[in-house]
């Protein structure tokens, strides 16, 4: 394993990200200050939304910060970072290329001449196990032979910092397994020259399977709120009780920091007021969830139960987000716990339920502004729009989502629903 240097590869100092302009405005990430250092292979962990992206390509200059500090070896960044590359989750080949040219081509752009271009590009092809070939397009290859040309051209410019967008989420369990092996053969093998890689992901296992170093982070905005050294030796296995013990801590990191929803004091007649944010899940997934809960006993550790549903952190965390706003359940150490109102619900008839969560998502201001806004109408019926517009003053480009979100609640606790034909909120009668 490569020994980790006393200076600083790279290192953010407090970095804001904002989109937008006309007083709507985005915050994409929020006071981010991180550092990886030679030798380390780091793993950026979090769910979607959170701006992990978003920090990888202002660490590779193809965005620049808001404000605060970008360093590369000490020294401030402007323009692209020509020492990193990276590769994304998509394959991003040139189908009219072949597996050679598509190795070549950043080469190209480095102005090599064709002999050296062609000799570390074969080289290339050859370490990443696509030896013959060379003279393929990438409509002839797996998925898998696509994602190792992207790491073949990754590699082609000899990167000191390889950064790495979710690359093997596009791919089947089997395939992101081996290149997931192959690529940790490379790097600690020391068959490549870089001298760092960032992991963007947002699976925990992958994360563990892999670095050193975690670094953690929240959304809304995107923020940093933990970091850990894993210490676990390679190979690591997903059985073994270090590992598993490793997985709780972060799980009880992540989890852990889900905010629970309060009733704000009082809503304007016809104003949003002040809004939080509605898990993206499903009530009839929530339920599912809490059914599950109550057959484990009440209590469930969370990575176990990712594995028994086989669902990622993106998919688990918001429908346990969302029944923590409902107050149906708390995360404790990495579990998820049922409250008293959590076994009701789970244990109630259907209509039960809908009277269980008309009480309790009429506490959450989106809903209940929509709810009063509704009720104060003379027929009943606003258009969606008139939402929308107010909502995106809030939540930007992610408005279009919550009220989709708060339709989805409200129709299923029948306090009110979408007309698709006129595009209109409305209460029945």
């Amino acid at each position: 394993m490569n020994l980790v240097g006393d200076e600083n590869l790279l290192e953010l100092q407090g970095v804001d990200k904002t989109y937008g302009s006309d007083g709507r405005t985005f915050l994409a990430v929020k006071n981010v200050s991180l550092r990886i250092r030679p030798g380390e292979f780091v793993g950026l962990l979090g769910p979607s939304g959170c701006g992990k992206s978003t920090l990888l390509r202002i660490i590779t200059g193809l965005s620049p910060a808001s404000s605060g500090g970008v360093l590369y070896r000490g020294r401030p960044l402007v323009g692209i970072n020509p020492h990193a590359t990276i590769v994304f989750q998509t394959f991003a080949l040139y189908p009219w290329l072949t597996v050679e040219e598509n190795v070549e081509i950043a080469l190209k752009a480095r102005g090599l001449p064709p002999s050296e271009r062609r000799a570390r590009a074969l080289r290339l092809i050859d370490l990443v196990g696509l030896d013959g070939f060379e003279s393929a397009y990438p409509r002839e290859l797996s998925g898998g032979m696509r994602q190792k040309v992207g790491f073949a051209r990754a590699m082609a410019v000899e990167p000191e910092l390889l950064c790495l967008d979710e690359p093997f989420s596009a791919l089947d369990l089997l395939s992101a397994d081996a290149l997931r092996g192959e690529l940790l053969e490379l790097w600690l093998g020391k068959s490549i020259p870089t001298q760092a890689i960032l992991l963007v992901t947002h699976n925990i296992e992958e994360a563990l399977l892999l670095a050193d170093r975690l670094i953690i982070m929240d959304k809304d905005p995107g923020r940093v709120v933990a970091e850990m050294a894993v210490g676990l030796r390679y190979p690591r296995h997903r059985k073994d009780t270090a590992f598993l013990a490793t997985l709780d801590k972060v799980y009880a990191i992540v989890a852990g920091r889900t905010e629970r929803e309060t009733a704000p004091a009082g809503t304007a007649s016809g104003q949003p007021g002040r809004k939080t944010r509605l898990p993206v899940a499903r009530i009839n997934a929530l339920a599912g969830l809490m059914e599950k809960v109550r057959e484990e006993g009440g209590r469930v550790d969370l990575h176990r139960l990712a594995g028994e549903l086989h669902l990622e952190l993106d998919d688990l965390l918001p429908v346990v987000e969302g029944a923590e706003l409902l107050g149906f359940a708390q995360v404790d150490a990495g579990d998820i716990v049922l409250t008293a109102l959590g076994q009701a619900f789970a244990d109630a008839s259907i209509t039960a339920r809908k009277e269980i969560i008309a009480g309790r998502i009429l506490r959450h201001p989106t809903i209940r502004w929509i709810y009063e806004t509704l009720q104060q109408d003379d027929d009943r019926h606003v258009a969606a729009s008139f939402f929308l517009e107010r909502l995106q003053a809030e939540f930007g480009d992610d408005a279009p989502q919550q009220l989709e979100n708060a339709i989805s609640w409200g129709r299923y606790a029948e306090l009110f629903t979408f007309d698709d034909d006129t595009d209109e909120l409305f209460m029945e009668a």
